[in-house]
């Protein structure tokens, strides 16, 4: 993780020379099949991709709109007056890669892996000892966001008892990179370690998920085998802090760039007509709104999806014990269709975990198998608890993704701008160390931004009601499967399919992973040296 800086993206610019256009050499005009010219060298495909929470944290310290901070961002690893323009080789990226492209990917996926996991099939499937955490199981209801990398961390070192029940599916980050790396080593027959792949995140655990054994070559790579090196699917991972931090390496004034896209004549297309068209669409793609929430919607994307399938059907939101707890409900008539919730920091996610963990066995004669626990506060809405739910989506951060620990502070704010020429040093300001409610209100200013770029509709407006009546109605007007809250389902997944055709990858092994037990010394005694040598001695038939 400490090699996950700032200062690794510019010593592997310097290091290695920019491999893009016009260095590739079309081996057939009629297809997607590509081939490099044969003197690679020391090069690099450097391909960068952005998150719509990182770039909402820099729209608020700049008082633009989201877009424009993406645009301001790709200006500075890709335009003329960027990265290219300094350092010893003159090395930037061919492509920037917005993540809401993948997130539309994995929203359609987790829909279509809650409905398989609470189909009566996947109920009743008996589980292989081992396998509870394994990419070709399906996860147990309630099924619980895998996307948080600090939570999957938390989960897997001290309550694997949840792994069953985790998502199976990949972040938009580690989706992307799978799909870069994938498509640009077939396409351009070159290794994978040819192409390098920096992601931009909210979230310092971002750096924790690039460095997981399963994101590498080694899931997906069709003639992987155990003498090769494993080769990550996310190279590096830097925060919206260290993006800065970059262009003030390299001497670039950031706000002074362009806040325009780049031109046509300015962007390399994709190799693949089909993605070049999925990942660079001519409409940006938009947050989703406000009540699905700054972590990318997955749990308002799946209870959408029921509601379209049910027509008619009444989506009932209902605020829990505090704001970080949700209870989402859809309600045809008074049958429940689904019932979800959000936890969001870790104070909630520890009350989650607790009422999903399972019953000790009495040991006293005659004693029960098990103890029912009784569910209390926002999880035991409508009387049930956490096995209640269909899904959860669980995030670490206290009021979701935004709210990440590598997003700009309220703190830092002034002396950014007064650094790049925004505002004039205040002086006469006394030297107060901004507290909680300063951070508060400036977390509302990124949220504001996130939410910027809403979709524009016809939908009714959703929020949430007084404290006298907790719960909020959102009735489905369209009967239309196909294309939920925006996203045409059709589309993504023939997009896919087509990924993985051209890739000859099965799109299991591209777009799910597996999770561990992980044995962790936190919070267990020490042994001092003489217990540990006892030990082994012991284990190997001696004694003291």
């Amino acid at each position: 993780m400490s090699l996950q800086s700032h200062t690794e993206v510019l010593a592997t610019l310097d290091n290695h020379s920019s491999l893009r256009a016009p260095w590739i050499a079309h081996k057939e005009t009629s297809g997607s099949t590509h081939n490099t010219n044969g003197h690679l060298g020391n090069e690099k495909i450097f391909v960068a991709s952005v998150s719509p929470q990182a770039r909402a944290s820099l729209a608020a310290v700049y008082n633009i709109s989201e877009a424009e901070a993406g645009n301001l961002i790709t200006q500075l690893l890709s335009g003329p007056a960027g990265l290219r323009a300094g350092g010893q080789r003159g090395s930037d990226f061919t492509w920037v890669v917005d993540t809401n492209v993948l997130r539309e990917a994995c929203l359609v996926a987790a829909a279509d892996e809650v409905a398989t996991a609470l189909s009566p099939e996947a109920s009743n499937a008996p589980t292989r000892p081992g396998s509870e955490g394994s990419k070709d199981t399906t996860p147990k209801q309630p099924i619980l966001t895998s996307a948080c990398p600090g939570w999957i961390c938390y989960a897997e070192k001290t309550h694997p008892y949840v792994l069953p029940h985790l998502s199976r599916l990949k972040s938009p980050q580690a989706l992307t990179g799978t799909l870069v790396k994938s498509v640009l080593s077939q396409c351009y027959n070159i290794e994978p370690s040819q192409i390098w792949h920096l992601a931009i995140m909210p979230c310092f655990d971002k750096k924790l998920e690039a460095s997981r054994s399963e994101l590498t070559s080694a899931a997906w790579l069709p003639t992987y085998d155990e003498s090769q090196v494993k080769v990550r699917d996310v190279d590096c991972v830097i925060t919206a802090r260290e993006l800065l931090h970059l262009a003030e390496a390299r001497g670039i004034n950031l706000a002074s760039l362009a806040r325009s896209a780049l031109t046509l004549a300015e962007r390399t297309p994709f190799p693949d007509p089909t993605l070049d068209a999925f990942l660079f669409p001519p409409l940006r793609r938009k947050n989703q709104r406000s009540v699905a929430g700054s972590s990318g919607g997955y749990l308002y994307h799946i209870v959408k999806t029921y509601q379209s399938r049910n027509p008619g059907s009444t989506l009932i939101i209902s605020r829990g014990r505090n704001a970080d707890v949700i209870e989402y409900t859809v309600m045809q008539g008074p049958r429940t269709v689904i019932r979800a919730a959000r936890f969001y920091g870790f104070r909630n996610i520890q009350n989650l975990v607790r009422r999903m963990k399972p019953a000790k066995a009495s040991r006293l004669p005659g004693g029960k198998t098990g103890v029912s626990r009784k569910p209390g506060g926002a999880v035991a809405a409508a009387g049930g608890g956490a096995t209640d739910y269909a899904y959860v989506e669980v995030m670490a951060c206290p009021g979701g993704c935004t709210n990440g620990g590598g997003q700009i502070k309220v703190g830092e704010v002034e002396e950014i701008r007064v650094g790049e020429g925004l505002q004039e040093a205040n002086t006469d300001a006394p030297a107060l160390r901004p507290g909680p409610k300063e951070q508060k209100e400036w977390l509302a200013r990124v949220d504001e931004a996130y939410f910027s770029g809403e979709e524009s509709g016809n939908e009714q407006k959703e929020g949430f009601a007084g404290e006298g009546d907790r719960q909020m109605h959102d009735s489905e007007t369209s009967s239309d499967e196909d294309v939920v809250h925006g996203i045409s389902r059709p589309r993504v997944k023939d997009t896919l399919t087509h990924w993985s055709n051209i890739t000859g990858i099965n799109l299991q092994n591209l777009i799910y992973t597996s999770y561990i037990k992980v044995e962790s010394d936190v919070g267990k005694k020490k042994q001092s040296d003489m217990e540990r040598v006892a030990g082994l001695a012991v284990s190997v038939g001696g004694g003291w």
